[in-house]
């Protein structure tokens, strides 16, 4: 049969010949990933690597090229992917799983032997695809400029593409696509309604309504699984019912993707079935309309599973596989209205995933991010995560350089942090990081992980036995070229892959933890490990504040100081207590955020004692008094004329606390520091120049016509002295202050200290009201004097002896 693709082979090929590199759109079913190496193949010296997003696909991919040629996948066609190859001294074109081409390019920087590399399904934007494509240009450019480039796509805008590799050409496959009528929901699926049961529902009705078999796409294992129980016994007759999921053995998976001899097939499968397989005889899709995808926290250092509404481009993508042999139908599990809140595109890899091993890969490789042609640049806070992590694991130096414990993580395929749990526990651990590749075994069964080990080694009835099995045959592969070394418990072995995961039990009863890497982790209270002191975690929920612990191991405080004795050390912490209200001096043996001893700290120095009251200063706010606040505010007085004095607001004295740290006189409680007379700490924020104008422009205090100092209240409106009438006698000018002359507001009192006037204007005072004032007063205090022109008169504080 030919396939739409071979309409554009030419042009692929001419492309390659002319300018070593090519982007190829073509939809899915054009035949892309079977005809396209095998085309290149007369036009390129030496092997074409071909990179699959997932092992099925690879397999199944070599597979049908190899039948095209009329020979076994091995010979001319060969794939390689973890734990499984099929190649030869013959074999030209090579179709690898992503992981495999960063660890060729490693350790091989000029793919000797390779003259072109195709990167297949490159939508996908996975992160391995990306930084393989940013190596393999980095490559051609630097080493083999001879070195071919092939991008293809379905859905991908082909422009930022083609730009990153230098304006390549761009070749378009119209492809062939039957009609692919396309049904909703009338009305929103209840929220009360599981998944499952609405999916179950629905794929009987299109069964009843549509011929053909049916893909069905759900957004995991559990899913399919319990999916599979509500159909199984409802199904036609004619009906077999497949599930097709990653972590399947590939038999169960090739018979899912099989053509049926009779009758027809109903495959559950996840998102492995969106791109690069072709599933015969497939004329109907049921879309659940929901998408699995990892996020990882660069916060918490942890992944986790969630489960999202597809976006428009993976939704197109379902659709179109119920047209790739004839016309078909789509049934979505959702309204055409909810249709329009779907996103565009689902997020690129990089921007989500831990970036641990891609952090170890860049410093292998010898290069910074920006120095790399990366489509998506990664997020700086997660890079810097990563690289944290490799640090603690002794894969990179604290300068960001690869160490040879980093090299020796990057040559095996695994997670770094699984990596450096093998290298330093040896072939014992080879079970333990097997099952921690995989998907939990004994569901249900609570946290700890010594009965999944137990599992690995016996046949417990209640694990999933498939799963048990790929563990077995991992752990196998991976204990190959591992030493023997000195027995250690899971916890131990466990803390060297996760020693940012050390979990101590906080005080009270709940069973919460903090994690030595600072976050928080609590276990159910019924669970087998609720008890421990110590523990290790391996998998959360992954909530960010405080995670729901689902798998972890007991671990001891003495297998913590033999693996990380140089770590953990003593830490003096001199600190302000909010809730006892004081500084507390202490020294703590720390192990990142865990607290393994506690002691007082008794000769703790004077210096740290007083930057932490600076804390509770922090807490409690400036202690003003009277003569502080006067102080500031005559300085503020100085800054309102424009000459430079330093800011004494609340806001811009809290902003740096250090001028008070000389003046605490070793304070250490709340009641003391409330007790603090700030004033001196402010006059030192001026130096000799501002102090002497100061006290000559804004003086604190006012001299009275005899001589008596009277304070200036700098903070009101205007500053304001209170004196006795009678002393301010003769005074024929208003005081004022300040380089502006500010008048002074005086109030002027009666002998008993009574206000009689306010005023800033004096002078007007005794002209005017001053005469209604001593007809009241002269009667009332006839012993005091009451000149008719105070402005002449000596002032006085005294009073007429008594009978004159």
């Amino acid at each position: 049969m030919r396939l739409p693709i071979e309409a554009v082979l030419d042009d692929v090929v001419a492309a390659v010949k002319t300018h070593g590199r090519c982007v190829l759109m073509a939809p899915p079913g054009a035949g892309k990933t079977t005809r396209v190496p095998l085309a290149l193949l007369p036009a390129v010296q030496g092997r074409i690597l071909m990179l699959e997003p997932r092992r099925l696909a690879a397999r199944a991919a070599a597979e049908r090229m190899a039948a095209t040629l009329g020979e076994p996948v091995g010979q001319t066609v060969g794939y390689r992917m973890r734990g499984a190859a099929k190649v030869s001294k013959d074999t030209r074109i090579e179709v690898v799983t992503e992981g495999i081409l960063t660890r060729i390019i490693q350790s091989d920087p000029e793919l000797a032997g390779i003259g072109c590399v195709i990167f297949d399904e490159f939508h996908e934007r996975s992160l391995n695809a990306d930084l393989g494509l940013a190596l393999v240009w980095e490559v051609r450019g630097a080493l083999r400029d001879d070195l071919a480039v092939v991008v293809m796509s379905a859905t991908l805008d082909a422009g930022p593409v083609s730009a990153l590799l230098d304006a390549a050409p761009v070749v378009i496959s119209e492809g062939r696509a039957f009609d692919v009528e396309t049904r909703w929901l009338d009305t929103p699926t209840p929220k009360t309604t599981r998944l499952e049961q609405a999916v179950a529902d629905l794929v009987l009705c299109a069964l009843d309504e549509a011929g053909g078999s049916a893909l069905v796409f759900l957004p995991g294992e559990g899913e399919i699984r319990r999916t599979q129980a509500l159909l199984s016994g409802r199904l036609p007759a004619d009906c077999v019912l497949r599930p097709l999921f990653g972590a399947m053995d590939f038999a169960a998976q090739r018979a899912a993707i099989a053509p049926c001899e009779t009758g027809r097939k109903v495959v559950l499968a996840t998102a492995i079935a969106e791109t690069s397989l072709t599933i015969e005889d497939v004329r109907i899709v049921v879309d659940a309309g929901r998408a699995r995808r990892a996020r990882f926290d660069a916060g918490s250092g942890m992944s986790r599973l969630v489960t999202e509404r597809v976006s428009k481009a993976e939704a197109e993508q379902r659709r179109g596989r119920a047209g790739r042999v004839a016309a078909g139908t789509c049934f979505r599990l959702w309204t055409k209205g909810e249709e329009g809140a779907l996103a565009g595109f689902p997020p690129v890899e990089i921007e989500t995933a831990d970036l641990t091993g891609f952090a170890l890969d860049l410093a292998q490789w010898g290069a910074r991010e920006d120095e790399l042609a990366l489509l998506t640049p990664p997020h700086a806070g997660a890079l810097a995560e990563a690289r944290s992590l490799l640090v603690s694991l002794g894969a990179l130096t604290p300068e960001g350089r690869i160490s040879d414990h980093g090299r020796a993580l990057a040559a095996l395929p695994t997670h770094p942090r699984l990596g450096h749990m093998l290298s330093v526990a040896g072939a014992q651990a080879a079970p333990l990081a097997a099952l921690l590749g995989e998907r939990d075994i004994l569901r249900g069964a609570g946290s700890d992980l010594d009965l999944r080990l137990r599992a690995v080694h016996t046949q417990d009835r209640a694990a999933d036995r498939a799963g048990l099995e790929r563990i077995r045959q991992e752990a196998k592969r991976l204990r190959k070229g591992l030493a023997q070394t000195a027995p250690l418990s899971t916890g131990a072995m466990l803390a060297l892959a996760y020693p940012d995961r050390i979990g101590l039990r906080r005080k009270g009863d709940d069973p919460r933890y903090i994690l030595s890497g600072g976050k928080g982790a609590a276990l159910d209270a019924q669970d087998a490990l609720a008890g421990q002191r110590l523990i290790v975690v391996a998998d959360t929920d992954g909530h960010p504040r405080e995670a729901r612990v689902r798998m972890a191991a007991p671990i001891t405080e003495a297998e913590i100081r033999t693996l990380f004795e140089s770590q953990i050390a003593w830490q003096p912490v001199c600190e302000w207590s909010k809730r006892e209200g004081r500084v507390v001096a202490r020294k703590r043996e720390t192990f990142g955020a865990l607290v393994l001893d506690d002691r007082t700290w008794p000769d703790a120095p004077k210096t740290e004692i007083a930057r932490a009251a600076l804390d509770g200063i922090r807490q409690i706010g400036l202690p003003w008094s009277e003569s502080a606040r006067r102080f500031a505010a005559r300085v503020t007085l100085m800054r309102g004329t424009g000459i430079a004095f330093p800011d004494m607001s609340d806001t811009a004295l809290m902003a740096d606390l250090d001028w008070l740290l000389p003046y605490l006189k070793g304070a250490k409680s709340e009641a003391a520091l409330r007790a603090l007379d700030i004033t001196q700490a402010l006059h030192s924020l001026l130096d000799w120049s501002q102090t002497q104008t100061l006290e000559r422009d804004v003086p604190a205090q006012f001299t009275t016509p005899m001589g008596r100092q009277v304070p200036i209240d700098y903070s009101g409106d205007a500053p304001e002295i209170t004196v006795r009438l009678q002393e301010m006698f003769g005074t024929t000018r208003h005081p004022s202050v300040g380089p502006n002359r500010v008048p002074l507001k005086v109030t002027l009192t009666s002998p008993a200290q009574k206000p009689l006037q306010v005023t800033m204007d004096i002078p007007t005072f005794w002209k005017t009201s001053y005469t209604d004032v001593r007809k009241d007063m002269r009667g009332r205090y006839p012993r005091h004097p009451w000149p008719e022109d105070p402005s002449v008169a000596d002032p006085t504080l005294r009073a007429k002896p008594r009978g004159t």
